[in-house]
């Protein structure tokens, strides 16, 4: 064979679909994850980068810039994580073994906090608690006569508290999965050999699910450490800075370099506590729980308790889901904070513009800013939805038929990085390599498509986790019969794979559009206005004062979020009919 044809037939050979698809996988994770974080590196090793990580770390401004938010960053993602561990734990044992009535409406309940977005508990906790400190209304109980201390209005707590209210639920899935392994003969067998409950709980079911335990606690910790919006509407008007606020101060201001470096340094301490969490797990004993004699789990009576600790359960719910919807509603009607549930107007609404009310601000359904950004929020949420699920699936598609292989491990662990980063440092890295031109290429900075990347890149661990999910269920076997008569990749995926994963793929996608529609600390940094999302225009109308404004969009975005996470969930147990088989 010549020459020639030995190089025609190696260029055909690499053009195969099997051959192409791992490497355009490979370059498209690189640009997408690996770039950014390699130029935020690179931004902060210039001479100006350097100046920048000594006026961070060892100048007289260190105090302000880095030490004062760090320890405010670590006290509230410890405060957090402990919080969350033991409300959602709280919660977990009652649903999964204990005889509580209706133990799936509370399981429901309990995860409904989490697709509330973090700043809608915030307005609400403004609206009740705002005191006088900083002039302009106050919030409900001080225009009632009660005195709000300072402590309880803005700062620390009040940001811990929101910030529980939030997490909360994410632990409480976490753990119960856990709890649900722990099979009825271990529990049995311990109780026919005369131990107590107490003993059953410490020497049985808390060493299982010790590994969630930690999860919960690290997934926890990074969500509040790299949470912008709590800290923000309830921190900075008192001046209490965390790395998130501060990161987006520095940014804002124009010191793009001190900004790199806080950002850098926010991800490693999100990352280390993760890898922390992931070391204390992988160095404890593995126990086998699920064994091949039946999925029960033993549920322990609670006699007289089973009725007061449901109450306490559906209170805790009630607290942090219901109410403050009730009051943002509330809010949204009312001329001020202080008289929620009376003199309602719909002028936050549907008023016209150019009357006395609200300084001649139209309401939100007549104010063209607003139209605009929902259209874009939507727009946005749609399209990240769609080509995250869709690079997901095939990044799942190409982990699982090459797994053990380096490719796999490459890909595998690349597509996993964004899940360590914070989502305001890693809007920082988009912003280091795409918001200057790159050769050719103009800046991005303030565009639509930079917003996609961003959103795509950061949710990718969980486009990736959703595809592997859909592709368990469906055997390795029918693709190979259509591979060997000749289907190539692209037509097993629009024959085979879509078809039969199209209800998991779609409920993966609305949950990605949840994510985007209530995030605020991916495009806070991103936001212009040319690109008006949803989230940033309530987070401004905050800031200014218009909480009435605020708290409007909010509710748009808890509906649109409310809506969407039901039609996730129909979908996910539409899909999985097979468990209740």
């Amino acid at each position: 064979m010549s020459a020639v044809a030995t190089s025609v037939l190696s260029r055909r050979g690499f053009l195969r679909s099997e051959t192409l698809v791992p490497v355009v996988l490979i370059l498209v994770v690189g640009v997408l994850v690996i770039a950014p974080l390699v130029k935020i590196v690179l931004s902060t090793l210039t001479v100006e980068g350097l100046d920048a990580w000594q006026a961070v770390l060892a100048s007289k401004m260190s105090e302000n810039l880095w030490w004062r938010p760090l320890w405010n960053t670590v006290l509230l993602g410890i405060g957090v994580a402990a919080g969350c561990v033991l409300m959602g734990g709280f919660l977990a044992w009652l649903v999964v073994l204990t005889d509580v009535p209706a133990p799936k409406t509370l399981g429901l309940l309990a995860t409904l906090p989490f697709m509330i977005p973090s700043f809608a508990a915030a307005l609400a906790w403004g609206a009740l608690f705002r005191n006088s400190r900083l002039g302009g209304s106050v919030g409900f109980f001080e225009a009632n006569g009660y005195i709000v201390p300072d402590w309880l209005a803005w700062g620390l707590l009040p940001t811990l508290i929101v910030l529980i209210a939030h997490y909360y639920s994410l632990a409480f899935t976490v753990i119960s999965a856990a709890l649900s392994s722990v099979g009825a003969d271990l529990v049995e067998a311990a109780q026919v050999a005369g131990a107590r409950r107490s003993r059953i709980f410490f020497g049985i079911i808390l060493p299982v699910v010790t590994p969630a335990l930690v999860a919960a606690a690290s997934l926890t910790f990074a969500g509040a450490v790299s949470n912008f919006a709590a800290p923000a509407l309830l921190g900075l008007p008192v001046r209490m800075q965390t790395l998130s606020t501060r990161l987006f101060g520095m940014i804002e201001t124009g010191q793009t370099e001190r900004g790199f470096v806080i950002a850098l340094l926010l991800i490693i301490v999100s990352a280390s506590f993760l890898w922390l969490g992931e070391r204390l797990v992988a160095g404890r004993k593995s126990y086998v729980t699920v064994t091949g004699k039946g999925g029960r789990t033993k549920r322990f009576p609670l006699g007289k308790w089973r009725w007061p600790l449901f109450c306490v359960a559906v209170l805790m719910c009630a607290l942090t889901t219901f109410l403050p919807a009730v009051i943002l509603t509330a809010s949204s009607f009312a001329l001020q904070n202080g008289s929620l549930f009376s003199n309602w107007t719909t002028h936050f609404w549907i008023g016209e513009g150019g009357t006395d009310m609200a300084q001649g601000q139209a309401g939100i359904f007549r104010n063209p800013v607003l139209i605009e950004a929902l259209w874009m929020t939507l727009k946005l949420a749609v399209t990240v939805a769609f080509t995250t699920m869709a690079l997901g699936l095939a990044l799942a598609h190409t982990i699982a038929r090459n797994k053990g292989s380096v490719l796999a491990t490459v890909l595998g662990q690349v597509s996993f990085t964004p899940i360590l980063i914070p989502s305001i440092a890693f809007a920082a890295a988009y912003i280091a390599l795409f918001g200057a031109p790159i050769g050719p290429l103009p800046s991005l900075y303030g565009t639509f498509l930079l917003l996609v990347l961003a959103a795509s890149a950061h949710l990718l661990p969980y486009a990736v986790q959703s595809g592997r999910s859909v592709l368990g269920q469906i055997s390795a076997d029918i693709e190979e019969s259509a591979r060997l008569t000749g289907a190539g990749f692209f037509r097993r995926m629009g024959a085979i794979i879509m078809p039969l994963a199209i209800r998991g793929l779609l409920a993966g996608a609305l949950l990605v559009f949840v994510k985007i529609v209530r995030d605020l600390s991916l495009v806070v940094l991103l936001f212009t206005s040319t690109s008006p999302v949803l989230s940033m225009l309530a987070y401004r109308y905050a800031a200014e004062g218009f909480m009435q404004f605020a708290n409007a969009i909010t509710m748009v975005i808890l509906v649109l979020c409310v809506v969407a996470t039901l039609l996730a969930h129909r979908l996910q147990n539409r899909v999985q009919k097979w468990k209740s088989a």
